[in-house]
């Protein structure tokens, strides 16, 4: 692992996800989380202020420590007990239908193989339960499209793997969920980086 992704990525990725418009954003989907709760890439535990008492616990798995080293604090702030697991979305250690919930923010963009991941999400979630979502991914105007897919090749590099074109409700209802609450519009930032899908989804 090079200095730069040890010492310098993991802070840009804890100010990026911990600007005001993204922070709106979680207020609006992370209190809707319930029982179990299962969280993939934590990164520095941005989302941790905004559960409620409805969440009897939250298991966060993410592979980078090195961010993750960055959400102690958070960890030890949070109302419920967190379990920090390092690994990844793509093998999940837990039997099928362990969590009342699924969260995943800005997340399902930087997973190598984000079919299997969310194949491992739909997996463990309870028939009954719900996933909720906040990603960034492809626009749906043709001349933004062009500077995405210019851009990533780049932008996987410097950003941690993370990828500007992936479709996140295509990719989320692909794997078997139904989108039953879900929106998308340009968040406050560049328009090649800012497309954002939301919403609540649940097994199919």
């Amino acid at each position: 692992m090079g200095l730069y992704a040890k010492y310098v990525l993991p802070k840009l990725i804890d100010k990026a996800c911990g600007q005001a418009p993204m922070a709106e954003l979680r207020s609006q989907y992370v209190p809707h989380a319930s029982g179990r709760v299962l969280e993939i890439g934590l990164g520095s535990g941005h989302n941790l202020p905004y559960y409620t008492a409805a969440a009897t616990s939250v298991t966060a798995i993410d592979p980078a420590t090195e961010v993750t080293e960055l959400a102690a604090k958070r960890i030890s702030d949070a109302a419920m007990n967190v379990e920090l697991i390092s690994t990844s979305a793509e093998s999940i250690p837990f039997d099928d239908g362990t969590f009342d919930t699924v969260v995943s923010t800005w997340t399902l963009c930087s997973i190598p193989d984000v079919e299997r991941a969310l194949a491992e999400l739909r997996r463990v979630i309870r028939p009954e339960g719900k996933f909720l979502y906040i990603e960034h991914g492809l626009s749906p105007d043709a001349s933004v499209q062009r500077w995405q897919r210019r851009i990533e090749p780049v932008w996987k590099r410097i950003g941690g793997g993370c990828h500007l074109t992936r479709d996140a409700r295509t990719l989320i209802a692909e794997a078997g969920f139904t989108v039953n609450e879900g929106e998308s519009s340009y968040s406050p930032g560049p328009r090649w980086a800012a497309y954002t899908y939301r919403g609540v989804a649940r097994p199919g």
